[in-house]
């Protein structure tokens, strides 16, 4: 199985990027740590890291421009060919910028039951106000802090007499248990097979005059009317002995789809029975899928069966 590649910033102590590694380790994890990195040069985090045979990068943050700091440290998970980054305690606001070229890929956890106590003294606010429990969260990160669609919670009891720190310590070990199955879970989304036919079919039925309709066991679209409409796309999941989920489009003819095959075949493959008519598989059952890619191919292979009435506007600005 394909691993999701992980990429893990911190900016202290590294033990919950701890829980991620060794859970990464146990048998049927969907995720791997690639590479850990810091703001902090001194992180405690990177030790252990170095220690357990993962890549390590750190640069201060100090003297540069928030957005300066980010592109560099951008540039080595991309480097590390991550597909998801998951924030383990990093003390900085990340920049708009960053945070848009992780839309949906970077997860953080957060010490409370979001939406409750966004921000810092977490543990102190919950008891402050009486509540029954803290807890912790892990969610999605997006540019307002501690605000993106929550994955996960865990509700830890406050307990008569507890201070901040000693509820932190709790909820530390609930941390550690919700982290790595959020995470999994999460980027095991996109090996499941109806996962994958749901995605496609968003795209799919964004386009004008579209129905899905099943054709021989596979989820299918068609353009066009109910009776003269004509398949653009269909998801085939291991049909044919071939061990893959995938999106089956037509190409330009036999030449073209070669020419991709030869180019990128850990992408793409000639589909049984389909590949003689110039169709293509774009296997989609992968860590790191661009589905902007995916939406592409899905406008193109529909623009080339679609009725003329649908096109031709299209055509026309293709003239400009």
């Amino acid at each position: 199985m394909s691993k999701a590649r992980v990429a893990v910033m911190l900016s202290g102590s590294g033990t919950t990027m701890a829980s991620l590694l060794y859970a990464s380790r146990l048998p049927d994890c969907p995720f791997e740590i690639v590479l850990v990195l810091s703001n902090k040069p001194d992180a405690p985090g990177l030790a252990i890291a170095a220690a357990e045979g993962i890549a390590t990068f750190a640069h201060s943050h100090k003297g540069l421009a928030r957005e300066d700091h980010d592109a560099i440290m951008h540039e080595q998970i991309a480097a590390a060919g991550a597909d998801y980054v998951a924030l383990c305690g990093y003390m900085r606001v990340l920049s708009a910028q960053f945070v848009a070229r992780w839309d949906g890929r970077m997860l953080n956890t957060h010490p409370a039951l979001l939406p409750k106590y966004k921000g810092l003294d977490t543990h102190n606010r919950a008891i402050a106000a009486g509540d029954s429990h803290g807890g912790c969260s892990v969610h999605l990160v997006t540019p307002e802090l501690d605000d993106g669609p929550v994955l996960g919670q865990i509700a830890v009891a406050i307990l008569p007499g507890d201070t901040g720190d000693t509820l932190a310590r709790r909820v530390l070990f609930a941390e550690y248990q919700l982290y790595p199955s959020v995470l999994a879970r999460y980027v095991g989304r996109e090996m499941d097979p109806d996962w994958i036919i749901a995605k496609v079919g968003e795209l799919a039925l964004a386009l004008p005059e579209t129905q899905p309709r099943e054709s021989h066991g596979a989820a299918g679209w068609r353009v066009g009317g109910e009776k003269s409409g004509k398949f653009f796309a269909y998801v085939s999941v291991n049909h044919h002995g071939e061990d893959a989920v995938s999106l089956l489009v037509k190409t330009g003819g036999l030449d073209e789809m070669n020419a991709l095959i030869e180019a990128e075949p850990d992408l793409y493959y000639r589909p049984a029975y389909y590949g003689a008519s110039g169709w293509i598989a774009l296997r989609l059952d992968r860590p790191g899928v661009d589905w902007a890619h995916v939406s592409e191919w899905l406008q193109r292979s529909w623009r080339a069966v679609a009725p003329k009435r649908l096109t031709r506007m299209l055509d026309i600005a293709d003239s400009f």
